[in-house]
């Protein structure tokens, strides 16, 4: 009897199952895109923090929700904006991304426990020396083995080593919060014009932006808000105004002032008593608002122990929960 040849079995090919995800085996790294393009608005930007292709993150987000069954993400202008059910996603998504990004940070505190480790904290001139002496003076009591560095930084480089991790928090007074970094308001001061004592504005009331505008003006660099906020002022009101000295730090800018080299708008944090005798300040409350000072963090940061115990010393409970996708604010 023949060989009959026998029926090769038909395998069928492999369906992917429904509820199971196929993106390399991991859920991470599609969560990590969907929350960074959410809290970003973009994939080009996303792609850009992950160190990734925008296709690769585009097909992170497309494996998510095909895993899912529904849209995420939807664009709205010129931005990505989650959906109903993006959104239920992100908020589960987030706290679990937060806790897994400090992981190695909360692990090596549990080894050093609250009296080891090290704090860097960002801050200008006038932060260090008028805002945070007394709540480190507290915190070095509290904790003597904790190493505490301070950045003098201001404007865009406080941001930027935020942004990277180079320090825990920041400490200073903002113009515009980008809608990447977290911002609580602690004290505001005043605007303040101050002269030299034998300075014809010295007489003055109430000066008015016409009564500055023959005077040279001593402005911080035009990076600065405090540039962008006087220039501002006087360019709205259309009145003219002369800078004659572009320099960094309120103590070089009130020295420059006391010696009769100009004028300048300052903040009141800066101004002490030791000041009254070589300076006349006066408020400008009708021409430039007050500034707010306050704590700055990056979104979805989790803050080592030793940085959440300095933080808790400037005020309890800032940043405990909050949602890093919610757009920045000034609160000028």
């Amino acid at each position: 009897m023949a060989n009959t040849p026998r029926k090769r079995r038909q395998t069928p090919a492999s369906k992917p199952e429904s509820g199971r995800f196929y993106y390399k085996g991991s859920r991470l790294k599609p969560l990590q895109a969907f929350c960074q393009v959410a809290r970003l608005g973009s994939v080009s930007r996303a792609a850009e923090a992950l160190f990734l292709s925008q296709p690769a993150v585009s097909l992170q987000l497309k494996a998510l929700e095909s895993h899912y069954g529904v849209p995420l993400l939807e664009r709205v202008g010129r931005r990505l904006s989650l959906t109903r059910e993006g959104q239920v996603l992100y908020d589960l998504a987030r706290p679990l991304l937060e806790g897994f990004e400090g992981l190695d940070e909360a692990f090596r505190d549990s080894q050093q426990g609250l009296d080891g480790g090290e704090v860097n904290i960002a801050a200008g001139s006038s932060t260090l020396l008028h805002l945070l002496p007394a709540p480190l003076a507290a915190f070095r009591a509290q904790r003597p083995e904790v190493r505490v560095h301070l950045h003098s930084v201001t404007g865009r480089a406080g941001l930027e080593k935020l942004r990277a991790d180079e320090v825990d928090f920041a400490v200073g007074a903002m113009w515009e919060v980008p809608n990447d970094i977290d911002y609580a308001p602690l004290q505001r001061f005043d605007a303040m014009l101050i002269t030299a004592p034998g300075h014809p504005l010295a007489k003055k009331a109430k000066p008015t932006l016409e009564d500055l505008s023959p005077h040279g003006l001593i402005l911080p660099p035009k990076q600065l808000s405090t540039w962008r906020m006087v220039t501002t002022a006087f360019e709205q009101r259309r009145v003219p105004y002369r800078v004659a000295i572009e320099v960094g730090g309120w103590e070089v800018i009130k020295q420059y002032v006391a010696q009769g080299l100009g004028i300048a708008i300052v903040s009141a944090l800066c101004l002490t008593d030791a000041d009254r005798g070589r300076l006349v300040a006066k408020p400008l409350r009708e021409y430039f608002p007050s500034r707010s000072y306050g704590v700055l963090v990056r979104k979805g940061k989790t803050l080592s122990a030793p940085a959440r115990a300095f933080v808790d010393l400037i005020k309890p409970g800032l940043f405990q929960r909050r949602d890093w996708f919610e757009a920045g604010h000034s609160e000028r």
